[in-house]
């Protein structure tokens, strides 16, 4: 019986791994499991072939799989979607990020999943006061450590579940009280050498930009998945964070241009 050239290639490891990263391409997300069935070899061997086409840059891995690029990239993604993106990077990254915050400080954070998950993260935290556009963190935020909470009001953008509007609040005659916090935590969507830190939506950056002008400190929270990428609306220059809080250790090219402008890269230590 003969066999055809794709049916040869499929048990060679580089063609395998060219049709399993094409198929993860084509169904945007999947499981160990569903490509260790279509494929015909083990959970052990998917996860090798998913990690190195991760550490290529061809795909992210997730916990139990894989999603494409473009399903990462894309801006119409809801909250339930990017829950399952990156998780074990994110809480790493929260992990990191709560231990910047000091008892009895003022916080700002933004929209997204990955605050969602630092904001889970200051279990161990007291007497914080938060401040947010982001309306998942207030259910999330464990109540021994609140203070106060404070949500940031305007349209709700209902893809994120976070507020769009001034970085404000009123008094009861109408007048705008003056705020700042001592750490803004701030989650983005991407980080270049050359473009900084960017977002898909004008709006949020403008919101973003105004959480770090008010921030004593800044903390840029950002997956590696991130890195080397530019989006629509740039957020500020490198320089504008003292921290850029990640996963793994950023390329040399974006490397350097953090060290140049000041930032001191925070990334899990190594088992």
């Amino acid at each position: 019986m003969s066999v055809g050239r794709d049916e040869r290639q499929r048990h060679l490891p580089a063609g395998r791994k060219a049709q399993l990263a094409a198929y993860v391409a084509d169904s945007g997300q999947v499981t160990v499991g569903e490509l260790a069935e279509r494929f015909g070899v083990s959970i052990d061997t998917v996860r090798r072939d998913l990690d190195q086409l991760a550490a290529e840059g061809i795909l992210v891995r997730t916990y139990g799989g894989a999603v494409s690029l473009s399903t990462v990239s894309r801006t119409d993604r809801t909250v339930d979607q990017r829950l399952t993106v990156q998780e074990q990077e994110k809480e790493k990254i929260a992990a990191l990020a709560a231990a910047l915050v000091q008892d009895g400080s003022t916080i700002m954070i933004n929209g997204g999943t990955t605050t969602l998950a630092l904001a889970r993260n200051l279990v161990q935290h007291r007497d914080l006061t938060v401040a947010t556009n982001n309306l998942l963190v207030p259910g999330a935020l464990p109540s021994t450590a609140i203070r106060d909470i404070y949500v940031f009001g305007g349209a709700v953008r209902a893809l994120t579940l976070a507020t769009i509007g001034p970085v404000s609040f009123r008094a009861t005659a109408g007048v705008e009280l003056d705020i700042s916090c001592d750490l803004a935590l701030i989650g983005v969507g991407a980080v270049a050498a050359d473009a900084g830190y960017t977002t898909s939506n004008l709006a949020e950056a403008a919101m973003m930009q105004e959480m770090i002008s008010r921030a004593a400190r800044v903390a840029i929270l950002a997956d590696s998945s991130k890195f080397g990428r530019r989006l629509f609306a740039q957020v500020s220059e490198l320089a504008a964070a003292d921290y850029l809080i990640t996963d793994t250790a950023p390329p040399p090219d974006l490397r350097d241009a953090l060290k140049a402008s000041g930032v001191e890269v925070l990334t899990p230590t190594p088992r």
